[in-house]
Parts: structure tokens; C-alpha cells; sequence
């Protein structure tokens, strides 16, 4: 229950702060937005506010900000059509009755010649005695399908009527907005801690550690092991890492003591499946809301120098699906993260979001840096790609993704029970 507890807060957030960036900016940009989603599937709760819909679906695979003009318009009215036609008290067309006209008695029915919701906003028909009359709509006008009421997207609240450069923005925003959510996270996480300091001195002590076991203490100063000089975190580190399951021999200095104290690294998992060394013990800190903000940075481009190391491996065909993990293999490590504290799982949380930004960012169909790569050859070109065209490659993309999603899934469950 924890586990779970734990990814539907964290997979929450992630989602909703990526899509909230697309979100803002689109709405700032003068787009309609439709519907904000967290999740796909069947919808589990919904509530509207303004003019967008906001979502709770039941497949929490991720979410989306629909905006108007990326999708054809589900309602098609041609000449010939009979509708209802409600008005405002300044004379426009307020709602637009596609059927079920009886349920609206206050509805003027008429037959139409002739009509425009994009640009020019009328709607030319004939009334109940042949006469040929324009009506103007209102910008906010409703379609009223099967009781259900669509907005209209005139052309200036479709997102392809907006420049380059906010459509880009609009896009960009968010995986940006994961960014900023891992450094706040970090900048949080060591305001809370403490941050940690790039010193061979010895922080906290596991309990049932090698460290503790072998009698290594908090504030003990690392001066060298196995004859080796030190003096960072990094340059200590890995050192116990080189050797798991190997007696090595930590010179340190206590209180001004020093003293030579013998260490066997346990074996664990590194971040490639290689074994590694560890003896349990944490990294020193210290409180500094500069320094925490600094640590907000670093660690969030640590951790995207990583994940681009591994992205790295497909180029240089060192890459292995061992290296990735799809919703299994994330839903386990986040209970083990969870097992370990709050601190840990902040750190795993920061870790994902900025993993979610740069997948985002990849210039792969569906993902939002293919999108940017449309945006960017429309203002090479001077004019669109076909939206037809991009669409078709965006529905590839996706279609491939997901049964990567599913070849990854297949490799998670493999591992958990092997």
C-alpha cells in the first residue's frame, strides 16, 4: 500500500506539472484548451472550469492538454443541415442544436445554406418562411450534440493560428516545467538534509552496515585507503566501490587521532548491473539556502548527464533493455525507495521528473520534441507540413512507443521474477 501510495503521489505530480506547463502557456498564447487529462482510458472524474475541462482517467500511463485545432472538429454541419439556434441578449448565436430539437423549445430551427465558425463566425439559412437570413455567432458558442455542449474554436483560438515561437513555447513548456520541479525538489530536499559536501569525511552510519560492523564513526575524516590519498566524497567513493567483497583498509582521522581501521565492502547493483562495493555510510552535509539552490542545479544536471549517458549506448550499440525500466520495473523501485525514507524518494521523484523531461525532449514522433521538430522545419520552410501527413507520422510514433511500453513491461516482469 505504501508503494502504491507512493507512485500515484509521485507519478501525480509529475504529470500534472508537465502538463500544467502546457497548459499555461497554450492558455496565455489565447488557445482554447478543451480538456486537461491526467491519464488516458475511460474517464474516473471530471469537473469544468472556464472553458476547459480538467480529467481524471483510468490508465495513469501519463495525461495531455487537448488543444483546439490540433484535431479535426468531431462536428461537421454542411448545407442542408435543420439546427437550433439559441441566442445571447446581444443577438448572436449562443448554442448550436445538432439534434434532439425538441429538448429546446426556445431553439429557432432553420436550415443551412451556408456556414462559417472559424473565421468569419455566421451562419447564412433559411428560417421556417423561406427567408435567407445571416446570423452572427458568438465567439463562445456551443455545439449541442446529444446533449453534449463542444465550444467553437474560431481560428484565432486554434493552436495553428499562433506564432512559431508561443506554439514552441507551448510545447517546450513542459518538459521545462519538470526541470524546475526537480530542482525545487533537490533545493527542498537540501534545505531538509543538509547538502551534501564533496569531502572524505564519513556522515551518517547505516545500521547493520559493513561500516558500522568495522567500527567506522560519524565526522571520521577519510585521509586515505589502502595507502590511496583522498580527499573528496567522489575520489572515496569510488574506491569502496572498485572493491566489493574485498578487505580495504580506511585511514582516518578521528578527534585528531589517526587510526586504521579495516573495511569489507558488501556487494551490490550498480547503476549498469555491474557489481559494485558499498559499506553504509552517507555523504557529510551542511545547511545553506545559497548553497541548496546551487545543489537544485547541480544535482538536476547530474542527473541528466546520466540518463544522457545511457541514451548515449543506443548510438555506440552498447545499449540493453536491462538499462531502462517501463511501469514494473519503476513501481518497484519506488517502493524500495520508499522503504528507505522521504529523503530518498524526493531524490528518486527529482530523478523521474528530470527522466520524463528529457524522453519528452527526444525529437521522436508523438513525444513532444517531434512536435518541436515540425514547429522548427515550419519556420525553415515558411509554411506548414501538411497536418494531415504530420498526423499519420505522430499516430507511428505513438503506435511504436507503445509497444515499447510493452516490450519494456514484458523485460520488468522477466527480472522481477528471475
Amino acid at each position: 500500500m505504501e508503494t502504491l501510495l507512493s507512485v500515484i503521489i509521485i507519478f501525480g505530480l509529475l504529470v500534472f506539472i508537465h502538463e500544467w506547463g502546457h497548459l499555461y502557456f497554450a492558455k496565455r498564447a489565447g488557445i482554447l484548451c478543451r480538456e486537461f487529462a491526467i491519464g488516458f482510458g475511460p474517464k474516473i472524474y471530471a469537473f469544468k472550469r472556464n472553458e476547459t475541462v480538467y480529467t481524471i482517467r483510468l490508465l495513469p500511463l501519463g495525461g495531455f492538454v487537448r488543444m483546439a485545432g490540433e484535431d479535426p472538429e468531431m462536428i461537421d454541419i454542411k448545407p442542408g443541415y435543420e439546427i437550433g439556434l439559441v441566442f445571447n441578449t446581444s443577438g448572436k448565436v449562443k448554442q448550436i442544436i445538432i439534434n434532439n430539437k425538441s429538448k429546446h423549445p426556445d431553439a429557432l430551427v432553420v436550415q443551412v445554406e451556408k456556414i462559417d465558425l472559424e473565421k468569419q463566425l455566421i451562419i447564412e439559412a433559411y428560417n421556417e418562411d423561406g427567408e435567407r437570413i445571416q446570423y452572427q455567432v458568438d465567439e463562445k458558442a456551443e455545439l449541442v450534440q446529444d446533449e453534449q455542449a463542444t465550444q467553437i474554436a474560431p481560428w484565432n483560438r486554434q493552436f495553428g493560428s499562433k506564432s512559431v515561437g508561443q506554439r514552441a513555447l507551448a510545447i517546450f513548456a513542459g518538459p521545462l516545467m519538470n526541470f524546475i520541479l526537480a530542482i525545487v525538489i533537490l533545493t527542498a530536499f537540501a534545505l531538509f538534509q543538509g547538502m551534501p559536501v564533496d569531502e572524505a569525511r564519513i556522515g551518517d552510519v547505516s545500521p547493520d552496515s559493513p561500516a558500522l560492523e568495522a567500527g567506522l564513526q560519524k565526522n571520521d575524516d577519510v585521509l586515505a585507503i589502502d595507502g590511496t590519498p583522498l580527499d573528496t566524497w567522489e575520489s572515496m567513493t569510488e574506491v569502496i566501490q572498485k572493491h566489493p567483497n574485498e578487505e580495504i583498509m580506511f585511514e582516518i582521522d578521528r578527534n585528531g587521532q589517526e587510526l586504521a581501521i579495516p573495511v569489507t565492502p558488501a556487494e551490490r547493483p550498480g547503476q549498469l548491473g555491474d557489481p559494485e562495493g558499498f559499506v553504509g555510510i552517507a555523504q557529510p552535509t551542511e545547511f545553506s539556502l545559497v548553497g541548496s539552490v546551487v545543489f537544485g542545479f547541480t544535482q538536476t544536471y547530474t542527473f541528466a548527464s546520466m540518463i544522457f549517458e545511457v541514451l548515449g549506448m543506443i548510438v555506440t550499440g552498447d545499449f540493453s533493455l536491462d538499462y531502462v525500466s517501463g511501469p514494473v520495473g519503476i513501481y518497484n523501485y519506488t517502493g524500495e525507495a520508499a522503504a528507505m525514507g522521504i529523503f530518498v524518494l524526493m531524490q528518486w521523484a527529482a530523478a523521474l521528473s528530470v527522466n520524463l523531461g528529457i524522453i519528452n525532449l527526444l525529437p521522436l514522433p508523438a513525444m513532444d520534441g517531434g512536435r518541436l521538430i515540425f514547429i522548427g522545419l515550419e519556420a525553415l520552410r515558411g509554411k506548414p507540413i501538411d497536418p494531415q501527413k504530420e498526423g499519420i507520422i505522430h499516430f507511428i510514433g505513438f503506435a511504436l512507443l507503445m509497444l515499447l511500453m510493452i516490450v519494456v513491461t514484458w523485460n520488468d516482469i522477466n527480472n522481477f521474477f528471475m
